[in-house]
């Protein structure tokens, strides 16, 4: 009471205190409402995939309308990241790191640890670790930064001799063993080490022992990347969605992915080497190649459409649309997804593995399920002019 009368008197400072805890309060409700998000966007592939999931390898299934975390709530999320972590430092794919668990499902999926079928398809593992490091850096709690040096280990792990990385490891049968571009995850987990060795400052924590070996792996994964680009003659292209882990060879990946020039793949291998800083003749002389390829590959007056067809149930899922190739001079330019090897003819093929060379001539399930075309290349040329002269003043490809 004393105090609040002293107060009183002396206005000034009766004033002063007060815009103090207002400031104060005023910074705690700031801190409050703009809580740090991170994002979960990268786990998008993984999350779709979950609520239809018909994998046999699948632990947990989503109950309906499963209750999901807030961004916001990221110490759960990376709590939920830890739960799904196996005994050798990698994930398996296809769940939501957002869902709210059931105590069933959270002991379904601590019990599962020890099964080691795990992968880098679906944006899984290298998306895991970067959140646990940005969860890590926000928090500094322990549990984080130790999962997140369990799955930097399981990267250096799965890496091949020859710089690549298979899609799943420990090693399967089948087309998961090869070098895998497919969906990103070669150049997912590049972009990752990427990250590590340009110092981004959600990694700070990292030991140089540790680092030292996310340096190697960085290179050799670049020299792979070298290595296995498609040459026809001595004249190279592009690459392939999977190449063979021992020879470097493009190889098939499921029955309807040929060996082939692969230009959806190709797109962000191009854009990873463009972002080398003072690269090599190499990787120089690699880019100006790709970039001609997709240059040249170009197909003109050429729109696909996607049109009401009946409803018809397949073996492999419900079809309810149809594609089709239009003629529009007005069209931008476009590419396939698969070009023929030794040829450069636009490829198609269907689940008996038999080459085709028009999207009619796909059965209908695959030709409105699969993406057989892509804009993507063109981001490679939107970003040529200014890399080239940069990098290659004296020499534009793309110049008649």
């Amino acid at each position: 009471m004393k105090i609040l009368q002293k107060l009183s008197r002396n206005k000034s400072l009766l004033f002063a205190i007060t815009i103090s805890f207002s400031f104060l309060y005023s910074v705690a409700q700031t801190d409050k409402n703009n809580k740090a998000v991170i994002s979960t966007k990268l786990f998008g592939d993984s999350t779709n995939h979950w609520y239809g999931i018909t994998d046999k390898n699948n632990i947990v299934n989503p109950i309906p309308n499963q209750p999901r975390y807030e961004e916001s709530e990221y110490t759960k999320i990376a709590d939920n990241i830890i739960y799904f972590q196996r005994d050798n430092g990698g994930w398996p794919k296809n769940y939501d790191m957002r869902a709210i668990l059931t105590l069933e499902q959270i002991n379904d999926v601590v019990s599962s640890k020890s099964i080691l079928h795990t992968t880098f398809d679906n944006a899984t593992t290298y998306t895991h670790i970067y959140y646990l490091a940005q969860v890590y850096t926000q928090t500094k709690i322990e549990k984080y930064k130790t999962a997140c040096l369990k799955g930097i280990d399981f990267i250096l792990e799965a890496q091949f001799s020859n710089g690549g990385w298979p899609q799943y490891f420990p090693l399967e049968k089948g087309y998961s063993r090869h070098i895998t571009f497919n969906d990103g995850a070669y150049m997912g987990i590049m972009n990752l080490l990427g990250k590590i060795v340009q110092n981004d400052s959600n990694f700070s924590f990292i030991d140089t022992e540790t680092k030292n070996k996310v340096s190697k792996a960085y290179e050799k994964g670049i020299d792979c990347i070298l290595k296995t680009q498609i040459s026809d003659h001595g004249k190279l292209s592009a690459w392939c969605q999977q190449h063979d882990e021992v020879t470097l060879l493009p190889v098939w990946a499921r029955k309807f992915e040929p060996p082939s020039v692969s230009n959806a793949e190709s797109v962000d291998i191009v854009l990873f080497l463009m972002k080398i800083d003072n690269p090599s003749e190499q990787v120089i002389r690699s880019i100006q190649s790709a970039v001609k390829w997709f240059e040249d590959s170009k197909i003109y007056n050429t729109r696909i459409e996607t049109f009401e067809a009946p409803e018809f149930d397949s073996k492999f899922k419900k079809v309810k649309d149809d594609r089709r190739v239009v003629t529009d001079s007005t069209a931008p330019p476009i590419w396939t997804r698969y070009y023929e090897l030794g040829t450069g003819r636009p490829l198609f093929c269907d689940r008996d593995s038999v080459y085709l060379y028009s999207l009619a001539e796909v059965s209908r399930e695959r030709r409105s399920g699969y993406a057989w075309y892509t804009y993507n290349p063109e981001k490679v040329l939107k970003k040529y002019p200014e890399w080239q002269k940069k990098w290659t003043p004296e020499t534009d490809v793309l110049k008649k």
